[in-house]
């Protein structure tokens, strides 16, 4: 398993913090995700062998929840 941090700049609330959730969680590979609101950083922990940080940061693009960073 591996773990990235993703900085999404526009999470501001409970609403986001589900839809970025509901976005990542059923990707197959994509075991955790855990969405921190003040630091605006999205934790997730996945198998690289399943799932690539592109097709999470494709994901969230599609919510309107941009990656500007990835850690």
């Amino acid at each position: 398993m591996a773990t990235s941090i993703l900085n999404v700049p526009d999470i501001s609330c409970g609403h986001c913090q589900a839809m970025i959730t509901g976005a990542l969680a059923p990707i197959p590979g994509v075991d955790s995700v855990n969405v921190d609101i003040p630091t605006k950083e999205v934790t997730v922990r996945y198998d690289p062998r399943i799932v690539g940080l592109d097709r999470m940061k494709e994901a969230l693009a599609d919510e309107d929840y941009p990656v500007e960073l990835v850690e």
